[in-house]
Order: C-alpha cells, then structure tokens, then sequence
C-alpha cells in the first residue's frame, strides 16, 4: 500500500474513529484528543500494517491499546516514586489536607501512638518523617530487619486501635 493511499484509508476512518473513541471516553474533546493520536500512531507505524489484512481492526486496535495505556498513566501519575534503594511510594493527592476530618483523624491517631512502648514508637515516628529504613537502623543502632519489624508491629498496633481508619487514605 503506498503512503498515499495509506493516507486516504486512513482519513476515510476518521468519523469511525471518533465514534468509536466515544464509546471510550464519553467525551467529545477526549474523544478528538484519542482519534487524534490513533492516527498520528498509525501513521508513525504504517510500516507495521500488513498490506491485504483488516485495516479498520488494525487502527481499531491501535486506538484501544492507546486508550488503555493513556488511562494507566494518568492513574499512575497521582503515585510518586521515590527512586532510593527502599523505594517508597507518595500518594500525590489533590485532597485538602486541613480539612476538617483530617484534624480530628490526626488528633485521635496522634493519641494512640503515644500509647506506643519508645522502642516501637521512635522507629515509627522516624518513618513517618521521611527518614529510609537504613538511616532508622544506623540512627537507632539496630538492625535494619528490627526496625522493618518495629515499623510493622506499631502500624499494626494503630490499626488495631483504630479500626475506623483501616480504610483511611491519606
């Protein structure tokens, strides 16, 4: 198939694209945006179309795969990766953190891990502030396997104190 017809295929597809790309996004503009890049990627890989096979299901799939791997990313941007050798995860939330509930949630977790013995308590206040596992364990002169465990057994001490909040993000 030369480009040129390629390029004909291609644009006679646009209308069925959009309605497909509809049945994706439920939005007009989101919909222009997928059958805008559906196309611009079949034509940066118009060397993979096998000429005499089904060029509808081939763009059809592009568009599907680009869908799918748009909304993986767009869930993936909310999580920060933390690149160190622990590799912690950030929830990167929009959410208003001096709302109202997250007062009185900090408060009422504040209160229960005071109720903490100092050798689960100091490894896991550490955690909370950021410090890695290694700098816990060098700090405290324990091993770091203690100090994962520690961190473990206080998280799970809260969460027993505070059923309430076992499904709390934030």
């Amino acid at each position: 198939m030369s480009t040129v017809e390629f390029n004909n295929t291609l644009t006679s597809m646009e209308s069925y694209l959009l309605a497909f790309a509809m049945n994706y996004t439920k939005n007009l503009e989101d919909a222009k945006d997928l059958t805008q890049d559906t196309m611009l990627k079949a034509i940066r890989y118009k060397d993979y179309y096998k000429p005499k096979t089904n060029f509808k299901a081939w763009i059809f799939t592009i568009m599907k795969n680009t869908f799918i791997n748009n909304y993986r990313r767009k869930v993936r941007s909310n999580t920060i990766f933390d690149n160190s050798t622990d590799m912690f995860l950030l929830n990167n939330s929009t959410e208003n953190r001096d709302s109202p509930y997250n007062y009185i949630a900090d408060g009422e977790i504040n209160a229960q891990l005071e109720t903490l013995t100092p050798e689960y308590k100091e490894p896991f206040e550490m955690h909370y502030l950021g410090y890695k596992y290694k700098e816990i364990a060098e700090k405290l002169d324990i091993p770091l396997g203690t100090v994962k465990s520690r961190i473990f057994i206080a998280r799970k001490k809260l969460m027993d104190q505070l059923p309430e909040y076992a499904n709390y993000n934030n």
